[in-house]
């Protein structure tokens, strides 16, 4: 299993279990969605180096995000 490293937006620094390693990668949040995107090469893909881990940086929400909400 693959983890998916956020950067960015309101989900910055949370490492979440990733199934499939999509481009594009779509998170609940509030009553809302982030959508993230998938940038550079899978890291720690050897077998003795840990989970691989794919970075992700913020790139929208499909609704504006009201702090006070959260």
């Amino acid at each position: 299993m693959a983890l998916a490293r956020l950067h960015g937006g309101p989900l910055d620094g949370q490492i979440i279990p990733l199934g499939d390693a999509d481009d594009k990668l779509i998170v609940p949040y509030s009553e809302t969605q982030v959508v993230y995107n998938r940038r550079g090469e899978p890291q720690n893909t050897g077998s003795h180096d840990g989970p691989t881990e794919i970075d992700y940086w913020y790139d929208e929400s499909l609704e504006d995000i009201n702090p006070a909400d959260v």
